[in-house]
């Protein structure tokens, strides 16, 4: 088969992309094609590490596992972090290439596009099928000048378009046909068809709707896909992702704050899906409750989302529950807050300057240019249960503290720290969770039993029932006919 690709778009954010993408790749990948993934940007604080210590975003990460091939830089050469609410962290290939706000990095998109496109024709040279997901929304004219993400990037490679909408959140009909609407002629002869996603109810009860569709815009209709419950246990993408309410029905409690610059919240699939476990995000505006453990999470800004998390009167909870008795958990950013001192002289993460941390650790943390990106294996401390993670960083901690380190790597390094009464303890680890035994000996402490499963076994078999699922309400014949 000549190496093809097809390009899916969104009608806008949070329609499906990622997760019909991914899914698509496993039913692709059944079929014996050599499948990968490809964004050109995304925007995600929730990033994966790849073997070469690059990063990408999870979502990336997720379609290659869908596709039995370990996640690369090329998969996602643009990755924006974002550290504010319009300034954002370049990952370029993998590699930290500069910070910009929102203007700004309108002005240097076109810098980024041969990047874009070398590592685009590199996947493309070893694959037979390139599954491209777009960006935001197809529709997005006003940022179309100079744009790598959506339509500028199908212009410059020169690929046929899927366009995908959400029925479930109301107004398809419209965001479909509206949409070709207001693409200028060229972008909108890009568009070869289009899925309507997640309907809830009898799929028959939109046949006349889609029929409509395909006669306003002369695009092939591609398939009704069904809403796929078992979706929520894939990793989420972006916080407006994350469940609400308690999860679960176990009698461990865990609480995590939900913080503005939340990062790596995956860290938490694996421990969530423990029956054992009920777990709640708690929200702005609400109390943290009563519980067993509170977990503070990964932070893109950990100086401002500790003053976000002191003006919730967390910090007053978070005081109470380890007064009576609680357990306190931090990753990443989180582990930097329990310290005495977090510092940013060179504002790596925002404006330069410092704060007195939570003070339940005796380490003091200095956020530098310089970021720490590798995976890792090792053993929990003093268990010597087996972990495997990754870390992402941009800090060096220091301390008393760490004489009492949580984890031992691989070679002998150490990482994190416990309190003296083993009540509180932080690492810079992220994937804390997913090995069996790591979990196995992290639930022991409060005298539970886990349910042992490992994490990437539990992924992939949801993986192939979304690809059951596709195979059975997309014309997939029809889409590698497109491509």
């Amino acid at each position: 088969m000549k190496s093809c690709a097809l390009m899916f778009q969104g009608t806008g954010s949070n329609v499906g992309k990622s997760v019909l993408v991914a899914g698509l790749a496993r039913a692709l990948s059944r079929r014996g094609l050599v499948v990968r993934p490809f964004k050109p940007q995304n925007m995600s604080n929730n990033a994966a590490v790849t073997a070469d210590g690059g990063e990408i975003g999870r979502a990336q990460a997720l379609q290659a596992l869908a596709c039995g091939v370990a996640p690369s830089v090329h998969m996602n050469p643009v990755l924006l972090k974002p550290q504010s609410e319009c300034g954002s962290q370049i990952i370029l290939q993998g590699r930290l290439w500069g910070q910009r706000q929102a203007r700004g990095y309108q002005e240097v998109k076109p810098l980024l596009m041969p990047s874009v496109l070398e590592s685009f024709r590199h996947l493309q040279a070893e694959a037979d099928i390139v599954l491209v997901e777009g960006a935001g929304s197809a529709s997005e004219v006003n940022l179309r000048q100079g744009d790598i993400a959506n339509m500028g990037f199908a212009e410059a490679a020169d690929l046929p378009v899927i366009l995908i909408g959400d029925i479930d959140r109301g107004g398809v009909i419209a965001s479909l046909v509206g949409t070709s609407c207001v693409l200028s002629e060229n972008d909108r002869d890009r568009i070869r068809g289009f899925i309507v996603n997640r309907m809830r109810g009898d799929p028959s009860l939109f046949g006349p709707g889609r029929d409509f569709i395909a006669e306003r815009t002369g695009w092939k209709d591609c398939g009704l896909v069904p809403f796929f419950p078992a979706m929520r246990a894939l990793p989420p993408e972006d916080t407006g992702d994350l469940p609400t309410g308690w999860q679960g029905e176990g009698s461990l409690r865990v609480v995590v704050p939900l913080m503005p610059m939340i990062a790596n919240f995956d860290d938490l699939d694996a421990l969530r899906a423990e029956p054992e476990i009920t777990l709640l995000f708690t929200p702005p505006g609400q109390a943290l409750p009563p519980c067993d453990l509170v977990i503070l999470p990964g932070s893109k800004a950990t100086i401002s989302d500790l003053a976000f998390f002191r003006a919730q009167g967390w910090d007053i909870d978070l005081k109470a529950h380890h007064r009576r008795g609680g357990h306190v958990l931090g990753l990443c950013g989180g582990y930097q807050m329990l310290g005495r001192r977090i510092a940013d002289p060179e504002g790596v993460e925002g404006k330069p300057g410092a704060c007195a941390g939570l003070g339940y650790l005796d380490i003091e943390t200095v956020i530098a240019a310089s970021k720490t990106v590798r995976e890792n294996t090792g053993l929990i401390l003093p268990a010597l249960s087996c972990v495997s993670g990754y870390e992402i960083h941009a800090g060096e901690t220091t301390g008393a503290g760490l004489a009492r380190p949580l984890i031992r790597f691989a070679g002998g390094r150490h990482d994190g720290a416990r309190s003296g009464d083993g009540r509180v303890s932080g690492t810079y680890l992220h994937g804390l969770f997913d090995h069996p035994e790591s979990r196995k000996s992290f639930l022991a402490q409060f005298g539970k039993a886990s349910q042992g499963f490992e994490n990437r076994d539990r992924i992939i078999t949801v993986l192939d029932g979304l690809a059951d699922h596709l195979e059975q309400h997309l014309d997939i014949e029809g889409m590698l006919s497109l491509a």
